[in-house]
């Protein structure tokens, strides 16, 4: 009630990936098929990793709450952009928008922390292999799970609460699929320059020191796999490369968007489409076909399924 008596703006437009209708055509039934992708691959490993006794490890149970945030990750905006591509006018309420912000700065916050945890998981792994199971209990495991969404509601919820204040009364044209942070606050009705401030040193440094980290760190447990034996360091070399991928693939993207994220350039939409859409796409798609024991885990559960129904 209190933002109604200063704010005239009560719903954004989204302009979306396309202003041709053929082309949103090709995207609605592209975006479509990459959404049920995400969510039945994502589904598959945890899946499997919960019906399978041989992954129940600290790794994999990190990896499973990675499919469960990458599967919301691509669900707080995806499905509102697959409809839209089928509507001219495409409308967001504020609430809706707010919404938005909450959600994506909550998981992906989330899902940095956690791909941190799970770069502490690969270096005690490979680097103190015999402690392993010590240093990796179930309480450590436990609280590197907690910190990385204590992390990620924490990181939300700064950047939310200056948005109630916020006066909207003119512009309500967003240049994007889905409510952005930069974009809606350069739309409000007064001097944004601190909460532009507030946004770089929140977003954008927490990805880019993040981001560094994540390279120091891969790069310490590398130098210490090159003397190893061949098959130790080549199955090492396998994970890392699976890991590093994912992490390049999360973390540039966010890097380049909020680290200038008030200087827009019209790369930053396809970006926003890559960290959101095709990197939770991505993630089961590295960890199962680069992954020997997931891959035999499925094989064996679809063996045991079909039996089973040959046997009804």
């Amino acid at each position: 009630m209190e933002k109604a008596n200063y704010s005239v703006v009560t719903e954004f437009i989204l302009l979306g990936l396309s202003k041709s209708q053929n082309i949103q055509i090709l995207f609605f039934l592209g975006f479509l098929a990459v959404y049920i992708g995400i969510v039945l691959g994502n589904l598959l490993i945890v899946v499997t990793v919960t019906f399978d006794t041989h992954l129940q490890t600290p790794m994999y149970f990190l990896l499973i709450n990675l499919s469960c945030i990458d599967m919301i990750l691509a669900s707080f905006a995806t499905p509102k952009m697959i409809v839209d591509f089928l509507r001219v006018k495409k409308t967001i309420s504020w609430w809706g928008c707010y919404s938005q912000m909450f959600f994506m700065h909550l998981l992906g916050g989330s899902e940095m922390m956690l791909l941190v945890a799970m770069a502490i998981d690969r270096y005690v792994a490979i680097c103190k292999p015999l402690h392993y199971m010590t240093i990796m209990n179930p309480r450590v495991l436990l609280g590197l799970i907690l910190s990385s969404y204590t992390v990620g509601f924490v990181h939300s919820s700064s950047q939310m609460a200056f948005m109630l204040n916020l006066p909207f009364c003119g512009p309500n044209v967003i240049d994007s699929f889905f409510c952005d942070l930069p974009l809606v606050i350069k739309l409000a009705c007064k001097d944004t320059y601190v909460i532009q401030l507030l946004v770089i040193a929140d977003s954008g440094l927490l990805s880019l020191i993040c981001f560094i980290l994540l390279l120091i760190s891969y790069t310490i447990i590398i130098y210490s796999v090159r003397h190893r034996a061949t098959g130790s360091s080549s199955k090492a070399f396998s994970t890392l490369s699976a890991h590093i991928t994912v992490v390049t693939l999360f973390f540039a993207p966010c890097v380049f968007i909020y680290v200038w994220p008030f200087s827009r350039y019209h790369v930053d939409k396809i970006l926003s489409v890559f960290y959101t859409i095709f990197t939770p796409l991505l993630n089961p798609i590295i960890y199962t076909l680069r992954n020997k024991e997931v891959k035999a885990a499925i094989k064996k559960i679809r063996t045991r399924h079909i039996n089973s129904a040959h046997t009804l």
